[in-house]
């Protein structure tokens, strides 16, 4: 019952369109993460790649849509933590899609370094985050390896690769990486706003640096989106530069406490989780 429960689940996160060509897709495991394939009418474009390693949702999306594998061009990785890594080394191979990603990251990409650790303590409110502890117990300990890939392309602040922008937002990890498409008005945060499983600006114990995270926060701001792709979670389609503007506030007052402490969970978000 469980497992069905799961499949169920992921079925429901898989193929979204959140704008004109932007179709979300997910998995429950690795935290409800999210990657998003951008199709402009010509190339196709993807930002991260999921938990599992062969890649056969976004595969399947791809089917979905009418294209083949070979019409996607570009893998663009926010940044190298193993959840969004899984299906890259697959996707890569079957596609011979360009991966592109900042320069920092590259060699954890390729499998020469680990991650930066995080801390084992756990995040509070405990109610909320237990439910991805074990996602941090991983990387406060280096487990749960990707396959690794090489990287063909190097990525920094302004650079354009198909029809996204691209924005250095550090604080998360040194060489996090946001997405902007300026005709769709979506903003792709990566894992400096998530949804899951609160809204936050990012689970607190994987914030690595906290002034450049509200600094990047700022940045995303500034493009006043209409959508916010999130690493982990649902997107944003409503009041999004709002809610992102008040979600910078609220962190500034969280993280000068120093604490391993993210917000409390709203009385829908509350619900939600228990349904």
């Amino acid at each position: 019952m469980q497992a069905a429960s799961r499949a169920t689940s992921d079925e429901k996160n898989t193929g979204m369109e959140i704008a004109p060509g932007v179709h979300s897709i997910g998995q429950d495991k690795g935290g409800q993460v999210r990657c998003f394939l951008l199709d402009d009418g010509r190339a196709l474009t993807l930002i991260d790649t999921l938990w599992d390693i062969d890649g056969h949702r976004i595969l399947d999306q791809i089917k979905r849509l009418g294209r083949t594998a070979t019409d996607l061009k570009h893998i663009v990785l926010t940044h190298a933590h193993r959840s969004h890594l899984g299906g890259l080394a697959a996707l890569k191979r079957i596609s011979r899609a360009l991966v592109c990603c900042h320069p920092w990251e590259a060699d954890i990409v390729q499998g020469e370094r680990s991650a930066q650790p995080v801390p084992i303590l756990p995040m509070r409110p405990l109610r909320i985050y237990y439910r991805v502890y074990y996602l941090q117990l991983g990387a406060a300990l280096g487990l749960g390896r990707h396959p690794p890939c090489p990287v063909d392309r190097a990525l920094d602040d302004g650079d354009q690769i198909g029809p996204i922008q691209v924005v250095h937002t550090p604080g998360h990890t040194p060489g996090h990486l946001a997405f902007y498409w300026a005709e769709r008005r979506t903003v792709f945060a990566g894992d400096a706003v998530v949804t899951y499983p609160v809204l936050s600006a990012g689970w607190p114990a994987f914030v690595l640096n906290r002034t450049q995270a509200c600094a990047s926060l700022g940045r995303m701001e500034q493009f006043e989106p209409e959508v916010i792709a999130v690493g982990h979670g649902d997107a944003i389609t409503e009041d999004a530069t709002e809610r992102l503007h008040t979600l910078t506030q609220e962190a500034y007052q969280q993280w000068i406490s120093g604490e391993l402490r993210g917000p409390e969970a709203t009385p829908a978000e509350s619900r939600r989780d228990r349904q």
